[in-house]
């Protein structure tokens, strides 16, 4: 066995592509043992390339377009993709089958404080024709400290990845009115990194072997098979809450089979970064992504 060693920016059911990779023993049967880390908040997990401390990492296309367009080449390239599709799901206070997102214009809602989670809400803020100023936006920092926050009282409605808001529902204490990724669409959300070099390497192809696997597996499982293999990594987050949290994403097909981060799918992320004014110019495809090691 080779150990190789993966982090995550962030940690819920979303990148289950990669949780599973590990969880559904696909890395081990390709000869790589796998060592995975989490990112201190605020913190991407890029630095542990760039450090060596990490051979690949889950991040998001939007990590390179800020990347000197005229370079050699990128000295980190997101290679995979791990979903298609924004993940996050808002959760209200109350059941709410008629919801729409116009009820957000003058309501509390505990969101992320920037970043692409926030771009992303906002765009979907446009797409659904509201005006995000009208919102009252909490921000109290990351994950943890934003379910606290609900927890205790803060915001009228959350901004949360899967499986956080199907727990808040199994302790009644929320319950879920919308998906934001149904509201923007397909578009290259979040992706695989890695040090060029390593891309060339043994342990690169023994890697996508495994991925490509697993991506299969997610699309042809059971969720409650899959959440059962998952649940170690989720010891707050009840089994049926997990269920239903990775059946959800089946069904929202931002898990889809090819693993490519497609052109189609950069370009729709650059235009939800183009409307919040955050890039100020457009690179091209391959100063922030690459082909992922074949066979």
């Amino acid at each position: 066995m080779v150990q190789i060693n993966i982090q995550f920016t962030l940690f819920s059911a979303f990148y289950s592509p990669l949780i599973s990779a590990i969880s559904g023993h696909f890395l081990e049967n390709e000869g790589l043992e796998p060592k995975w880390s989490v990112a201190k908040p605020g913190v991407s997990a890029i630095s542990a390339l760039e450090d060596g401390s990490a051979h690949v990492v889950q991040s998001a296309l939007s990590q390179g377009f800020g990347a000197p367009e005229n370079a050699s080449g990128p000295s980190v390239t997101h290679f995979a993709q791990i979903n298609e599709m924004d993940g996050f799901f808002l959760t209200g206070r109350e059941p709410d089958p008629d919801f729409s997102w116009k009820k957000l214009e003058g309501a509390s809602v505990v969101l992320f404080g920037g970043g692409q989670p926030l771009a992303m809400f906002k765009y979907a803020c446009h797409k659904a024709g509201i005006d995000y100023d009208k919102i009252d936006a909490i921000h109290v920092g990351g994950a943890a400290a934003m379910d606290d926050a609900f927890r205790q009282g803060q915001g009228q409605y959350i901004q949360q990845q899967g499986p956080f808001p199907q727990q808040l529902e199994a302790e009644g204490l929320g319950h879920i009115v919308a998906q934001v990724g149904t509201q923007i669409g397909p578009c290259g959300f979040s992706s695989l990194a890695a040090k060029p070099e390593w891309l060339e390497t043994d342990m690169a192809r023994a890697f996508m072997r495994g991925y490509r696997k697993t991506r299969h597996y997610l699309n042809e499982t059971p969720a409650a098979e899959i959440a059962a293999t998952e649940k170690p990594y989720f010891p707050d987050i009840d089994l049926q809450a997990l269920t239903d949290c990775i059946a959800v994403y089946q069904k929202l097909g931002c898990w889809t089979p090819h693993v490519e981060i497609t052109e189609a799918a950069y370009e729709a992320t650059l235009d939800i970064f183009a409307y919040n004014g955050t890039i100020d110019r457009r690179l091209p495809y391959d100063q922030v992504c690459s082909l992922p090691p074949s066979d």
